[in-house]
């Protein structure tokens, strides 16, 4: 085996270990309301999304097109160089795709991979080695604009959608109300999951199709391969079925409490605009499209907002870019300075060590099924874990404890379990025990 050939694979399975993320980052586009109003139980509702992102990964190829040929100028390097420039790309969007999910945060993996791709492609060529505009395509027309509009679209037509649901629902029985949209849900969930397969899975076909090229396997205008169609649909549907429950939890609770009816208005209006962005090539963030949805709801009903969860949404969201773009430009420079295949090999190595770091730290706050329609603090307001623990002191400061009147909290802020209260004869046992 050549080393340009192993390279190539290198690049390859780094290009499927991408896909894997971005399943499990973007499964709460898709599932997030229906888990959180009970429509679908989490592991029914993952396991669902899961085979419609393999199916949609088969349906389309126009933006698999536009990410193979609208972001590097293939015509500016070629061979080896932009391998190494693809690799590089990749191991920015997959760090920043873990540090977000190890946050909670829905940032969009399609721009964690666009933004690595273009750093690295500026470190190596400078910034003429980025399409930034050319006609119709583009960095700016391409992503940078569905960017800008996607949520606030979103945002919108989900508002009217739930303002309308409302309005024609006014008179009917709640509970009614609230069975028939969580079998609607069950829909319109499918549809965004089929819509995410179309749009996402594409997005490293072109990657994989952009090292192909490199290699010289294949030139610019070959037709995608059936065997990069398939892989990418699986490593995708993969990593949605593993669950990404700690950003689940925050689109699902964290920004809005959702009923039935918003979720269906949500669903309804994320699956238009990624399946019409995916009809013109356009690589849409389907978390952006799906956030604008969610907030879109809650203003619709008149529901509370929580705005510093949005805030920091809205945060991740600028900095994908172009954080994204400085990881991918390191991991070139690292590579290129060492050169060749041990210079991939390092980066391949540095990506390893720092995703079991992270996801060795999440291990200390897991988030799984059990907990996940569990927002902490719960009561509104409350929308950060040190806010839970104040409200949980406040709590136990005004209930009076059984036996000695007295009142006690944990160091965490919560109430010690029932029968934990020292009494007078356990005291006095406990003393006997010491003499």
């Amino acid at each position: 085996m050549t080393a340009d050939l192993l390279v190539l694979l290198i690049v390859i399975v780094t290009a499927l270990a991408f896909d894997f993320t971005n399943g499990f980052h973007d499964t709460a586009n898709a599932m997030a309301t229906s888990i959180a109003t009970g429509a679908l139980r989490p592991r029914v509702a993952v396991a669902v999304s899961a085979v419609l992102n393999l199916i949609g990964a088969f349906l389309s190829v126009a933006v698999a097109a536009t990410v193979a040929k609208g972001i590097v100028r293939l015509d500016a390097v070629q061979g080896e160089a932009l391998l190494t420039i693809v690799f590089a790309g990749l191991v920015g969007g997959i760090l920043w795709n873990l540090l977000t999910w190890l946050f909670g945060l829905p940032s969009s993996s399609s721009h964690a991979l666009f933004g690595g791709l273009i750093g690295a492609t500026i470190a190596a060529l400078g910034w003429g080695g980025v399409i930034w505009a050319h006609g119709a395509d583009g960095v700016l027309t391409k992503i940078v604009l569905p960017a800008l509009l996607a949520p606030i679209v979103a945002a919108l037509v989900s508002a009217i959608g739930t303002w309308g649901i409302y309005r024609i629902t006014r008179s009917s029985d709640p509970d009614k109300v609230n069975e028939g949209f969580r079998w609607g849900q069950i829909g319109s969930a499918s549809l965004v999951s089929l819509a995410h397969g179309t749009n996402d899975a594409q997005k490293t076909m072109g990657v994989i199709f952009l090292a192909l090229v490199a290699h010289g396997t294949l030139n610019k205008n070959d037709e995608m391969p059936l065997w990069v169609m398939a892989a990418c649909a699986v490593a995708i549907a993969a990593g949605t079925y593993l669950g990404g429950w700690r950003i689940i939890r925050t689109l699902g609770k964290g920004l809005v409490e959702i009923d039935s009816p918003q979720g269906l208005a949500a669903e309804s209006s994320s699956a238009a605009i990624i399946l019409t962005s995916a009809h013109f090539g356009l690589p849409l963030s389907t978390t952006q499209t799906a956030t604008g949805s969610i907030l879109g709801t809650g203003l619709g009903k008149g529901a509370e907002v929580r705005w510093s969860v949005m805030g920091r949404m809205a945060v991740a969201w600028l900095l994908t870019l172009p954080l994204a773009g400085v990881v991918g430009a390191v991991c070139w420079a690292i590579a290129h300075t060492i050169g060749g295949l041990p210079g991939v090999l390092v980066v391949f190595a540095l990506l390893i060590v720092l995703s079991v770091l992270m996801y060795l730290r999440s291990r200390r706050d897991p988030v799984h099924t059990g907990n996940v329609n569990e927002w902490p603090g719960g009561a509104a307001g409350a929308d950060t874990p040190d806010a839970a623990a104040e409200l949980a002191k406040d709590t136990a400061a005004a209930a009076p404890v059984a036996g000695d009147g007295r009142h006690e909290v944990t160091a965490d802020g919560s109430a010690p379990p029932a029968g934990s209260f020292p009494t007078e004869s356990n005291t006095s046992d406990s003393r006997s025990a010491q003499v």
